[in-house]
């Protein structure tokens, strides 16, 4: 099977290239293919004639998409269609990497893949515009939704690390809920995935509900870090630009019922990514 990565540069990416080391895959970034040049990304795609596009390339400052909405749009909705115009050229499987942002927060309970979308943020906009985009061109499409992804690169659980050695006290936000996740057991559903012709949308997050404060917390109980001290504040207090959905946990429904459901538990996900920084 030959697979090509959109994204291999950022967090998701660079786990999918560890993983698929020495099989028929091409790794692309921006500097190989520029997602928001059609023409471009339809000649590397075409030219490369993979059977599975992994679409993880995006803008995912949250922040930023709300001061630079045209660039968010250009590269989570255009960018997305023109990848889906080249998968539908060559005949490939597509799979689109979504986020617990599409959703307002606001249910009461786990979202699974059959609840209404209504995104507050432009960052969650457009990827919902990615969504769509690729279900109108692609019938091989798998949308992947996940949310709080943590691996290879900035993240809060690398930035609770480096803030834990600088300070004594951190502020982090406890009225937020969901599902932190790895990329090594997001990229676990999605070569799985990608194995079958069951195409739709799916959720793939860890097992289990916390806020940034919690994880937090729990961040420096297994790293050992007995020092700093972990200050509970809400949304509100720490007035951020862009809208977070404050109750966003992802069911894995359509998971169970395909492929079957191959998260774990964040907690143990997390202590096993914390040991492998300790070894590094």
């Amino acid at each position: 099977m030959k697979i090509l990565i959109t994204g291999a540069n950022g967090q998701l990416g660079k786990e999918l290239v560890r993983r698929l080391h020495g099989t028929d895959c091409l790794a692309t970034g921006s500097a190989e293919m520029n997602i928001t040049d059609q023409r471009k990304t339809i000649q590397v795609i075409t030219e490369y004639e993979p059977d599975v596009v992994i679409h993880s390339a995006a803008y995912t400052n949250v922040d930023g998409a709300e001061a630079n909405p045209d660039v968010a749009y250009k590269v989570n909705a255009i960018g997305t269609q023109n990848v889906a115009a080249a998968c539908l050229k060559c005949g490939a499987k597509m799979v689109y990497v979504s986020t617990d942002y599409v959703f307002d927060g606001t249910l009461g309970r786990a979202y699974n893949e059959f609840d209404q979308t209504n995104p507050q943020s432009v960052y969650g906009k457009t990827k919902l515009a990615g969504e769509i985009l690729a279900k109108h061109i692609v019938n091989k499409l798998f949308i992947v939704r996940t949310s709080w992804l943590y691996g290879d690169g900035n993240n809060f659980v690398r930035t609770m690390l480096k803030l834990g050695q600088e300070k004594e006290e951190l502020r982090i936000v406890n009225d937020q809920y969901g599902c932190p996740t790895s990329t090594k057991n997001l990229t676990e559903v999605i070569l799985r995935l990608i194995e079958t012709e069951h195409y739709g949308t799916y959720h793939a997050a860890s097992i289990g509900v916390t806020t940034w404060y919690d994880f937090a917390k729990k961040i420096f109980q297994i790293s050992g870090n007995s020092i700093v001290e972990v200050v509970s504040q809400t949304t509100q207090e720490l007035g951020r630009p862009a809208p977070r959905p404050r109750y966003s946990p992802l069911d894995n429904l359509m998971m169970e019922h395909t492929i079957g459901n191959i998260m774990r538990p964040w907690e143990e996900v997390l202590e096993e990514y914390l040991d492998t920084k300790r070894n590094e």
